[in-house]
């Protein structure tokens, strides 16, 4: 698996263009890291209205955008780590069963206690810290995951609107309840040094 710096600065959905450009044409597996603009992300699957404070998120300057994927709605700023993986396996769910561990592991290694959900989200102290989909391209894979590290957790909790019935499926009153920051747990410098770390793990697991 080779890790691929894209160019830093662009929108989220350059982002996910750039995801489906290495696609195309991919031979070998590939990952990368990236971090946006405070963005909220929702599933392919869902109702932006249902999911988001868009009166909020336009007073904040908060970006929406939609992704090819499935699963939920999520927010991501400047302390959160984005990671892609890129496969031309089309074995959808086990690679991204298969990344979601390594990513897993990854964290371990960087002496947190993580482990799997059946739905794949990563926990750390029973908190989610990481949120993950994917879909499959005619000849590829595509998986796309959260990784919070600094996040502001404040406008999270605002961004995002979760159903009651979600809510109370994970015994949580609020989405604040239900998440927190890596930092917070194990402090390893600034968001760019933790995502230094990150890749790094992620490499050493792939060689």
């Amino acid at each position: 698996m080779k890790n691929y710096r894209p160019i830093e600065g662009l929108r989220l959905d350059e982002y996910l263009q750039l995801e489906q450009n290495l696609a195309a044409d991919i031979q070998e597996p590939v990952f990368f890291t990236w971090i946006v603009a405070p963005t909220v992300i929702y599933g392919q699957h869902q109702v932006c209205e249902q999911e988001v404070n868009l009166e909020y998120c336009k007073a904040n300057n908060i970006q929406i955008v939609q992704r090819k994927s499935g699963g939920g709605c999520v927010y991501a700023d400047s302390g959160n780590v984005m990671v892609s993986y890129i496969t031309p396996s089309t074995h959808a769910q086990t690679e991204f069963e298969n990344f979601i561990a390594k990513l897993a592991e990854a964290l371990q290694l960087l002496g947190y206690q993580a482990v799997t959900t059946a739905h794949n989200d990563i926990l750390v102290n029973n908190r989610k810290v990481s949120g993950a989909a994917c879909y499959k391209l005619p000849n590829a894979t595509i998986v796309h995951a959260t990784m919070l590290y600094d996040v502001n957790l404040d406008t999270l909790q605002n961004a995002i609107t979760p159903s009651s019935a979600k809510l109370e499926k994970h015994a949580v009153q609020s989405v604040r309840q239900r998440v927190t920051n890596l930092k917070s747990l194990r402090d390893l410098g600034t968001t760019a040094d933790f995502r230094e770390r990150l890749e790094n793990m992620l490499n050493q697991k792939n060689r």
